[in-house]
């Protein structure tokens, strides 16, 4: 490939950033990088009806979290190419719509929408596949004139050749082709004037010189429509690639109303989770590396990225997969980062101020640098750590059996005396402890251990054990003790 790659990822600003979508930004963001060339971010606000306030904001800040910082958008200048907004593009839309019905390329249509209903309805009861009849291709200036001094306000139509093959070659899925005669006259303007998306997103891909237009498969049955404008216009087509579908775990298409899935980044931000593994996790949804190594820079991602590793089979979204993921992130992170991860739930639920002082401040970093190693997303910190913010202590079935063991009463009640001899409470001194109970009772291994860990956790299994008894504080530590002795 030359370096006159131009991508770009055009959402609309209707809501938050969706994972499929940040998955296509994310790869055209990697073929740029890879290519040496330019990532344009385009919005797309045609459709006013459903345009958010604040949506665009939200999307920006998120592909910033990301990571997927880019060359050309709304914030910079606009230079040759700008604007980026499209509703700031409807004059320069509006002549190229004009070109078009003066080539006899496109026309008025006054159908109604209860008229197109009719029709739609009439075709189905014949077994039809449903599109534009093309009444009004080939109204006469007489009955226009008719149509709009009754006051019907017409929209825009594309004039489709028939009997064609509208082929490309998709850098994805290879050879595809669409027949012309089922597709109908598509509309390409509103009644304000406003172009609809497949209308604007060709003009803006031509002038803004867009070489390759990577985007997930629910778009495939755009290009074609594309394609056509393209054409009709006499322009270069750019390169087409629709990445796979992604499927939840049960290996059905995902539905914005799925709840088995966690589907805006946003919401992953909010929960927790670290924008790198976010990014890594995305990039294998589709796209394969070279060799088994899964876990990626995105520099590293950069570097390897190529569209003929892209698959056209379905991707499932592993919800335990990226936790995973995003657990081997967190395990090399600083401290720091995952307290700014953790932090913010432990506040939101009331566990620690957020006023605290430096000495509880200490504490709660030490709290959760101690679970660190088992934290798959910072949300998890606040069930995690729940034994260190109540009284008494909740028993799994696992350790009511380990407390039912014959040495039991004698290691706590030993431990607790050790305990309570303590002058300075540390883990140093709590390690010193546990030996002297060990010599006193003659008991080691887990026959020590795991009553100890039962006793002051619940748990049979859980982070370092003298750090664990020390951040809990030898009173609700020695409590729990005498209290778990004394269960038969």
């Amino acid at each position: 490939m030359s370096k006159d790659i131009r991508v770009r990822f055009a959402p609309s600003p209707t809501g938050h950033l969706h994972i499929g979508g940040a998955r296509s930004a994310l790869f055209n963001y990697l073929l740029a990088k890879h290519e040496g060339g330019t990532f344009v971010l385009r919005i797309e606000d045609t459709d006013q009806a459903r345009n958010v306030e604040t949506a665009t904001e939200k999307l920006m800040d998120s592909l910033k979290w990301l990571g997927l910082n880019w060359d050309e958008s709304v914030d910079t200048e606009a230079g040759e190419f700008g604007p980026y907004r499209s509703m700031e593009r409807v004059g320069l839309y509006k002549e190229y719509i004009q070109q078009l019905i003066d080539e006899k390329k496109a026309y008025y249509c006054y159908m109604t929408e209860e008229e197109l209903e009719a029709e739609r309805e009439a075709q189905k009861a014949r077994g039809e596949m449903p599109k534009y009849s093309g009444r009004d291709r080939d109204l006469s200036a007489e009955d226009q004139k008719a149509y709009e001094e009754k006051g019907i306000q017409p929209v825009v139509r594309f004039r489709v050749r028939e009997g064609e093959t509208i082929q490309f070659n998709d850098s994805v899925r290879g050879d595809v082709s669409f027949e012309s005669d089922g597709i109908g006259d598509f509309v390409i303007a509103r009644k304000d004037g406003v172009p609809m998306y497949n209308f604007a997103v060709v003009i803006d891909d031509h002038l803004m010189r867009i070489s390759h237009v990577i985007r997930g498969e629910e778009h495939l049955s755009n290009t074609p429509r594309q394609i056509m404008l393209f054409h009709a216009f006499g322009w270069d087509v750019p390169t087409f690639a629709h990445a796979s579908l992604i499927l939840n775990a049960d290996r059905q298409k995902m539905s914005k109303r799925d709840e088995s899935i966690i589907q805006f980044v946003e919401q992953y931000k909010d929960l927790g989770y670290m924008p790198e593994a976010i990014v890594n996790f995305l990039a294998l949804l589709g796209w394969s590396p070279v060799g088994e190594e899964e876990i990626f820079t995105l520099d590293q991602l950069s570097e390897q990225f190529t569209l003929d590793r892209v698959s056209k089979a379905p991707a499932v979204f592993d919800t335990d997969k990226l936790a995973w993921m995003n657990n081997q992130y967190i395990k090399q992170a600083d401290l720091d980062t995952v307290v700014d991860l953790a932090l913010p739930h432990l506040i939101g639920s009331g566990r620690v101020s957020e006023e605290m002082n430096e000495e509880r401040h200490l504490w709660t970093r030490r709290l959760i640098g101690l679970y660190q190693e088992q934290l798959n997303y910072g949300a998890e910190i606040v069930e995690l750590t729940e034994q260190f913010f109540k009284k008494d202590v909740d028993y799994t079935e696992e350790a009511k059996q380990v407390l039912n063991e014959e040495q039991v009463p004698e290691v706590l009640t030993q431990f607790a005396k050790e305990l309570n001899e303590i002058d300075e409470y540390s883990v140093a001194d709590i390690k010193k402890a546990i030996k002297a109970t060990q010599k006193a009772t003659g008991q080691k291994g887990k026959k020590l251990f795991m009553p100890i860990r039962v006793a002051v956790s619940g748990q049979t299994h859980g982070p370092e054990l003298g750090d664990t008894i020390e951040l809990l504080g030898k009173a609700i530590v020695v409590s729990r003790l005498e209290a778990a002795a004394k269960i038969k």
